[in-house]
């Protein structure tokens, strides 16, 4: 029999269904490997007994012919959806030993549908980060490592850097992401796995700790194109809780998947080949076009003008939204607090803000009050929220002629840990790909599609319609097919 943590939540799901291999063999052996991975870093909190108890539950089912839709199927939760009983900590200080009495809508929905809950993953600190170098708890390891022979630690890309190192490595076969400027997709691209942002409001915020309210969005990252639709069919659907939740009907996406895409048309935004891009980036674009031809569509080319104003809006919108939402971390409500001797409230608010936050986060609440401020509003946020706009419209235009749009998901593969981290702007460009479609609210998936020449992965991305994930999925599965990925990490850890 195949190792089970070498199989995809589709072969679980089925393989547990016929009775090939019981739930809690499944739920051990994953455990078994999280155990063991303890170099990676992946997780901030495991929970072995809670995979357990789902699997126990799943066997039982099974036998009495109640199985449920992911059934026998073990997951990773990202620390920042709010787990009941869980400590849910956004990787930062200032939640440190907080324990939620209540569940995100996301995992509430997934544990209805009888998966169960491995640990809860390691991020960047309040999903503000590129490569998992912000949390409090240390740095995420990628399983991966160049071929040059050295043995530099490479980011797992970010924020969702635990969830993609532990699927990468076999820690888990699927996990929950999220992404506010790509943090779902680019981590997908930096490891050699897929990850699909939903359209905008999809999924529930409900429960999960908020970065940027207006661009944060749940969506699931796992090995295969299947997996991320039989996840995100069990994650989606209106959530009376959340005033942005979508009232639509979550579609059978993984009944529908189908790799021919005769009668589709891709557009490739000219604006996306960017002076000095990396030749490995750009052939393994060009190569994206000839599979996707390949795969019955025709290919046009499209004009995404604002493109170029979609970064700097993205770093005056998201942290904007960021120093609102981070306002409630004051000492008073929930988590750490710091009362010195004699403080008054102004001091409490000051030392528990200056020992919960890291410099990443102080950062971006600095960037964004100052934004904020009198005087200023108007100058920049007023001014990115019209780029927003346009931008936006910029979309409308280019789907105009044209189903899905495929460009590269970053502009690099994997860097190492520390080369970046001294230079902002040099780890925000990594954003530079994944930033306009999450400004627009749009689908958007990473589906790995090459190795670059250092045998690190590449991932290319879909974006697709407001409330078209079946194209962005199909045409993923396309990419899948062709490109044949099946390469992973070699075991060190």
């Amino acid at each position: 029999m195949t190792e089970l943590t070498n199989l995809t939540v589709a072969q679980i799901r089925d393989g547990h269904r016929a009775g090939d291999f019981s739930a809690v063999e499944v739920a051990e052996a994953f455990s078994a490997n999280v155990a063991g991975a303890k170099a990676l870093n992946a997780f901030i909190v495991e929970t072995p007994e809670l995979a357990l108890a789902a699997a126990k539950a799943a066997d039982a089912d099974r036998a009495a012919g109640t199985l449920k839709a992911l059934s026998g199927v073990p997951i990773g939760m990202k620390d920042l959806f709010a787990t009941n009983g869980v400590q849910t900590t956004a990787a930062s200080h200032m939640l440190e030993g907080f324990v939620p009495r209540y569940e995100s809508t996301v995992s509430q929905k997934l544990w209805d549908a009888g998966a169960g809950m491995l640990g809860k993953l390691n991020l960047d600190q309040f999903a503000m980060g590129s490569s998992n170098e912000t949390s409090y708890f240390g740095n995420v390891l990628s399983p991966w490592k160049r071929n040059d022979g050295g043995n530099a630690a490479l980011a797992p890309g970010g924020s969702s850097g635990g969830s993609s190192s532990a699927i990468a490595a076999r820690l888990c076969p699927a996990a929950t992401g999220t992404d506010t400027g790509g943090s779902i997709r680019q981590p997908a691209a930096f490891t050699g796995i897929s990850g699909i942002k939903p359209t905008y409001g999809r999924c529930s915020r409900w429960g999960i700790v908020a970065f940027a309210s207006s661009l944060d969005q749940a969506g699931p990252m796992a090995r295969t194109v299947q997996d991320c639709a039989i996840m995100l069919e069990n994650m989606a659907g209106f959530d009376p809780k959340d005033a942005t939740s979508l009232n639509l009907p979550v579609p059978d996406w993984e009944a529908a998947l189908s790799s021919d895409l005769k009668g589709k048309t891709v557009g490739i935004p000219k604006e996306y080949r960017l002076e000095g891009i990396d030749p490995d980036i750009d052939a393994m674009w060009d190569a994206g076009i000839a599979m996707l031809k390949d795969a019955g569509a025709a290919v046009v080319e499209i004009s995404l003008p604002h493109t170029k104003y979609a970064l700097p809006a993205y770093y005056i919108i998201a942290p904007a939204e960021a120093s609102s939402n981070l306002a409630r971390y004051d000492g008073v409500r929930y988590g750490l607090r710091d009362l010195p001797d004699g403080a008054g409230l102004q001091d409490m608010y000051a030392a528990t803000r200056a020992d919960g936050f890291g410099p990443e986060v102080k950062r971006r609440i600095m960037i964004g009050t100052y934004v904020l401020s009198a005087g200023f509003y108007d100058a920049y946020y007023t001014q990115a929220q019209k780029v927003r706009t346009l931008i936006a419209r910029d979309f409308e235009a280019a789907f105009g002629a044209c189903d899905v749009i495929l460009a590269p998901t970053a502009p690099s593969a994997a860097f190492g840990l520390g080369e970046k981290m001294a230079d902002p702007l040099a780890m925000y460009l990594n954003d530079v790909f994944a930033v306009p479609a999450s400004l627009a609210g749009l689908p958007a998936m990473s589906v790995p599609a090459a190795l670059n020449r250092e045998g690190l992965p590449l991932g290319l991305q879909i974006i697709g319609k407001a409330f078209d994930e079946q194209g962005v999925l199909n045409a993923g599965l396309a990419i899948e097919e062709r490109a044949g990925f099946t390469a992973r990490a070699e075991k060190w850890w």
